[in-house]
């Protein structure tokens, strides 16, 4: 058996050390982290009582919070799987997924106790334990205690999370993810950003996600540092946040496109932010210029919950220059492009090949799934990640699409993301995001069509048109603009493509072009 690679294990360790240390700041509440391991400890021991055993599932129903990251320590404490559910889920899709996992335990946020009256009736045979008992407050009574329990001794190979995806494109799938996943994850961001032991990592992306829990929150939480959990994402309360203290954050670039257009965002100080990724989408050229001038470096990253989570970076002397870009292989992940067709190597720079990656953090597989397991790697291990990307000269990647968002207009491929960076300079004052997909059409297949985010009137199709020709081939350009208050996101704030579809397709009345040459 290889090290001892429990999270719960590593922050017994770090008590020892120092049992004083500042923990969870959730919201305005501080915990040590005796405080914290003593939590975890108790609930471990109820664990054991209700008769959890390894490899049991118990999930966490409920927004980040003290109690989460309790939970996800108490469960590595007895050796069973933590399984985040989205705060956001209507309760038949929990319905669903606990269906898949069959946890044995299921802890919940007491403000969703009533949107989850009717599920604990129906599931009255698992046991649900309501989230205030894992809170780690100090004991007003100074009662004695029996000690702390000695965690299970979990290895690479152990199974730590199960992780349901987005499911943007698709059905959710659960990714496994070992605690071997985990920790070379942690090891990946460490070599290539400014981390330190005494980081104070802002959660406020939603832990439930790979991006909100991975990216810094549980590092930092086992290396020592303080996390800063945030219950909801509000944009002047981060942009506080980021001016007093915070060292480390992740966040999807509508986040840091709202705090950019907070009132104090020309004036604040954000120096004291040594290591910022930005991920989930394309983030456009003007905001990353934007946190240069505040002096915080953006460093964009490619990844997937099956990457548990960041694949690539980009350093940042190439912030700017490379803007779009996804960046380099981290140290320990091998990427390459393959021609979606063949299967073949793709070598050639500027051409478009699907990203196929390998690496000690990069999932197994799919909890139950083996046909979805099998369906997504290749004959010779790799993980198919069905994202297509471009490499340059110096070896950065670039995304420009999914296989499955990929818009066929007469024979011709057209990739959503190079339109939408195309489109970028749109992004202002009134028009706060975009997004671009195709829509069926009689005569070309599909059509290109740009949905705008906008407070102000929509530009006009003519403008977009000759906005986007200054970059992209002509049979590429948007025959029709949508303009909406808001793009339908998921929990992790990713633009949610089916809703995206479903919306545009209600909208009949928006302006197109006429089919023909002035549309190619």
């Amino acid at each position: 058996m290889g090290p001892d690679l429990s999270p719960a294990s590593a922050f017994w360790h770090l008590v020892r050390r120092d049992p004083q240390a500042t923990s969870i700041v959730d919201e305005r509440t501080a915990h040590t982290s005796a405080e914290v391991q003593r939590a975890a400890s108790d609930l471990a021991v109820r664990l054991l009582a209700d008769g959890v055993r390894p490899g049991d599932r118990v999930a966490f129903a409920g927004r980040n919070s003290a109690a989460f990251l309790v939970t996800l320590l108490g469960a590595a404490c007895v050796g069973a799987v933590f399984v985040p559910v989205s705060f956001r889920l209507a309760p038949a899709e929990v319905r669903t997924l606990l269906g898949h996992c069959d946890p044995h335990t299921v802890v919940v946020d007491s403000e969703l106790a009533a949107a989850y009256a009717r599920l604990v009736a129906d599931h009255a045979h698992r046991n649900w334990l309501d989230a205030r008992i894992a809170m780690p407050l100090a004991d007003p009574t100074g009662a004695e205690r029996s000690g702390d329990l000695e965690p299970v001794r979990l290895s690479a190979d152990d199974l730590a999370v199960i992780m349901y995806t987005s499911g943007t494109s698709g059905t959710p799938k659960g990714v496994m993810l070992t605690h071997g996943n985990l920790w070379w994850s942690a090891r990946n961001i460490d070599q290539v950003l400014d981390t330190r032991d005494d980081d104070v990592a802002l959660a406020v992306a939603p832990m439930s996600h790979i991006g909100g829990l991975n990216a810094f929150t549980l590092r930092t939480l086992l290396r020592g540092g303080t996390v800063l959990s945030r219950r909801a994402f509000d944009a002047a309360r981060t942009l506080t946040d980021l001016s007093a203290g915070v060292t480390c954050l992740f966040g999807v670039p509508a986040m840091f496109a709202a705090i950019a257009r907070c009132p104090g965002f020309a004036t604040a100080d954000l120096s004291g932010v040594r290591a910022a990724t930005i991920a989930g989408s394309a983030a456009p050229p003007s905001l990353l210029r934007a946190y240069v001038e505040r002096g915080l470096h953006l460093q964009q990253s490619w990844g997937m919950t099956e990457t548990a989570p960041s694949a690539t970076y980009l350093p940042r002397r190439w912030t700017v220059e490379k803007a779009g870009s996804c960046g380099l292989p981290l140290p320990w992940t091998d990427i390459r492009l393959d021609d979606p067709a063949t299967g073949a190597s793709v070598t050639i720079p500027g051409a478009p090949g699907e990203i196929v990656v390998r690496g000690p953090h990069v999932t197994p597989g799919y909890w139950r799934a083996p046909e979805l397991t099998r369906a997504a790697t290749t004959p010779d291990g790799w993980l198919r990640t069905g994202d297509l990307a471009v490499r340059d000269e110096d070896g950065c990647l670039t995304v420009v699409g999914r296989l499955t968002q990929m818009i066929n207009t007469g024979g011709e491929k057209v990739f959503p993301c190079e339109v939408e960076r195309a489109l970028s300079e749109l992004l202002g004052p009134d028009v706060h995001d975009l997004a671009v997909l195709g829509l069926p059409d009689p005569e070309w297949g599909e059509t290109v069509v740009a949905v705008l985010e906008t407070t102000g009137a929509c530009p006009p199709l003519d403008q977009v048109r000759e906005l986007a020709a200054r970059a992209i081939a002509r049979f590429k350009l948007p025959t029709r603009v949508v303009a909406v208050a808001e793009l339908p996101r998921n929990a992790t704030g990713k633009i949610d493509r089916a809703a995206l579809r479903a919306l545009v397709e209600s909208t009949p009345e928006c302006p197109r072009v006429e089919r023909g040459a002035a549309a190619r």
